[in-house]
């Protein structure tokens, strides 16, 4: 996928609200977000009516941006969504939340989604036993995402091995001594606790 290499605090400018592109890094006081909210380039303070077009856009962008997503990628989450049964947007929400990526991100391994996606990349990561390094893999219930035995013993993991992640999401079971986690079951809307109008996104490509 094509990579962005700007700086992640335009983005979160871009959006008007923090995206936590790095972690913990973001909930820092020294975040530049907090000094400078306003949209990046000369004519960003600069006040724009918003019209139902902008408003979904910025939505889309959003929800791009904070999963990490090309749009090609994004719109093929959107498509497989709608031929799914239930409602589109949360149909699409719940396919990215099972992206491997995100789970590895979910169970701690990375402080954020780009550093987890980094640790799939590099092969760290099994499915049921088997190294998967395809950060788009969608996990299934009843999967096991553990840390390959031999990485295990990396310095990178120490602090997940003593401490167990906090906010896991009650879709996910978490051993910190086996860094393996347990897909228990499929995530839910009510467990997806970004602010996240997905209608807006289903009305934006429904047009």
């Amino acid at each position: 996928m094509a990579k962005y290499t700007g700086a992640d605090c335009r983005l979160c400018r871009r959006e008007g609200t923090k995206l936590y592109l790095k972690g913990e890094k973001c909930t820092s006081e020294k975040c530049p977000f907090n000094k400078r909210p306003n949209p990046p380039g000369q004519h960003g303070a600069a006040r724009k009516k918003a019209t139902g077009y902008s408003i979904q856009l910025r939505e889309k962008q959003k929800t791009k941006r904070i999963y990490g997503l090309c749009e090609k990628q994004f719109h093929g989450y959107f498509t497989m969504a709608e031929k799914m049964r239930g409602v589109t947007g949360e149909n699409m929400l719940a396919l990215l939340e099972r992206r491997l990526d995100n789970v590895v991100y979910r169970i701690g391994l990375g402080s954020s989604r780009a550093m987890a996606r980094q640790i799939v990349n590099h092969g760290l990561v099994t499915v049921n036993g088997k190294r998967v390094n395809i950060p788009s893999y969608l996990i299934k219930a009843g999967d096991v995402v553990a840390v390959k035995d031999n990485k295990q013993s990396k310095t990178m993991f120490d602090d997940i091995k003593a401490n167990a992640p906090k906010g896991l999401p009650k879709w996910l079971t978490f051993d910190n001594e086996k860094l393996a986690a347990t897909v228990v079951s499929l995530p839910e809307r009510a467990d997806i606790e970004l602010n996240i109008e997905e209608h807006l996104i289903v009305e934006l490509y429904s047009k």
